[in-house]
């Protein structure tokens, strides 16, 4: 079985930098479908999801000078969105909750300025340093390459779900037809142990060693939080693109066909479902009309900071 990933256009940051205008073309060309699945799935707006689009754009223009290499281009596009998304949802929240008070005489504002995102957002007593957060993504990836290229898809999807999804380990041994709750527990044990060797090639005595060695030998759940916000921002077990798209030919041996469709059915990772949208709507005549709008605002951007 090959691996997971397989090389897929991505674009060259130091000529986006550059303001090339030719490399952003292929960039409006190649991510503004996904784009618009991803925002319109949670806008439910064509319209608004449009504009999302074209700002994501803009926005990534006029940030790809601090571009964090440790992210990959598509995840500094989706993060930009997932943002411009959340400002829309909540200028739309805003809008609802003042017609709200204007017929009932309550905002609720204090509650939606209070409400959190992400997991990250969650009190804490303990907490990874940055550098141990990188090594802990990056040991993850390892991971998950090491088990596709063992074919243990099964394997696979219990971690997902529980570092990623949260599960119990009750509700995991029933979704998978496990023997009990301790074979959940002992799936989880070995990935810590194969986790913290890992990790202790890449670099020895970080806090996540540590962290790694007392999950292992005590409490699993000292690192859940941190594993699960990572395993998400970094999109440790994503499938490639090209994977979906052979999943929904049907063209996937069995295994790996049921994890991509458990990452995305169950899991529902946003940037992977907008994929699958996106390489579904095989009709691009749609897409011309925003993607003109995207290009004229795109060109003017780039103008502007020459």
């Amino acid at each position: 079985m090959a691996d997971r990933e397989r090389t897929e256009w991505t674009p060259d940051i130091k000529c986006l930098q550059a303001r090339m205008d030719a490399e952003w073309v292929r960039v409006e060309q190649s991510f503004c479908g996904r784009l618009l699945a991803y925002a319109q799935r949670r806008t439910g707006d064509l319209q608004a999801s449009e504009d999302i689009v074209q700002e994501t754009l803009l926005g990534a223009v006029r940030g790809i000078d601090s571009f964090d290499s440790k992210f990959s281009f598509e995840q500094y596009l989706f993060g930009i969105a997932r943002n411009r998304t959340i400002d829309y949802l909540r200028r739309r929240k805003a809008r609802t909750l003042a017609v709200a008070e204007e017929d009932h005489g309550s905002t609720g504002l204090e509650t939606l300025a209070t409400q959190s995102e992400t997991p990250s957002a969650i009190v804490r007593g303990r907490e990874l340093s940055d550098r141990a957060r990188v090594l802990l993504a990056e040991i993850l990836r390892d991971w998950v390459e090491e088990t596709w290229r063992q074919s243990e898809f099964g394997r696979l999807c219990v971690i997902e779900a529980i570092f990623s999804g949260g599960w119990r380990n009750r509700d995991t041994w029933k979704r998978f037809g496990l023997r009990d709750e301790t074979a959940v527990a002992g799936i989880k044990f070995r990935a810590l142990r194969r986790l913290r060797q890992l990790a202790s090639v890449r670099e020895s005595g970080s806090d996540l060693l540590h962290f790694l060695a007392v999950a292992e030998e005590t409490d699993h759940r000292i690192l859940d939080l941190d594993v699960r916000r990572v395993w998400k921002d970094r999109r440790v077990s994503c499938p490639d693109r090209h994977w979906i798209a052979r999943f929904l030919m049907d063209a996937l041996p069995e295994g790996s066909a049921a994890f991509v469709r458990f990452h995305i059915e169950e899991m529902k990772c946003s940037i992977c479902i907008a994929n699958r949208d996106d390489v579904e709507n095989a009709d691009r005549a749609e897409l011309e009309p925003l993607m003109k709008r995207v290009r004229v605002s795109t060109r003017q951007a780039l103008q502007g900071l020459d």
